[in-house]
């Protein structure tokens, strides 16, 4: 038997802790076009693709504290990062600048901006833009 038989694990989704889950989802939906799967209390949302298998889900917690990045010791560290994928240098610009109206800011360090670029969404998390031919 293999592992997926014995344990059929999937994942369901990435969670995402901010202060405000609800804002935090709607970045996103703006950001990616996705829709709201669910949120009714304000203390959890979650959005999926729009082909279904995909989701990022938020969780209000009011003692959170944004990550620094890049990561300097003593200070909160990222756990988790997410990747989109963009096809060229061109989609990559258009990529940040929607980015950037919908709220985010390009993070001051940049390691290698002709493959990718590192983004901060309005609650501190990082995402990166990443060319992918």
């Amino acid at each position: 038997m293999n592992v997926k038989e014995l344990l059929p694990i999937e994942l369901d989704a990435v969670v995402l802790e901010c202060r405000e889950a609800d804002a935090l989802s709607d970045f996103y939906i703006r950001l990616l076009g996705w829709k709201k799967n669910y949120g009714e209390d304000g203390e959890w949302a979650d959005i999926i693709s729009p082909s279904g298998g995909v989701k990022i889900a938020f969780q209000q917690n009011e003692d959170y504290v944004p990550p620094v990045w890049p990561d300097e010791p003593g200070a909160p560290q990222q756990m988790l990062h997410l990747d989109f994928k963009v096809r060229d240098r061109e989609h990559m610009e258009h990529a940040v600048r929607h980015a950037v109206s919908c709220g985010a800011v390009m993070a001051g360090v940049q390691y290698d901006p002709e493959k990718w670029i590192t983004m901060i969404d309005p609650a501190g998390h990082p995402f990166c833009f990443v060319i992918w031919p």
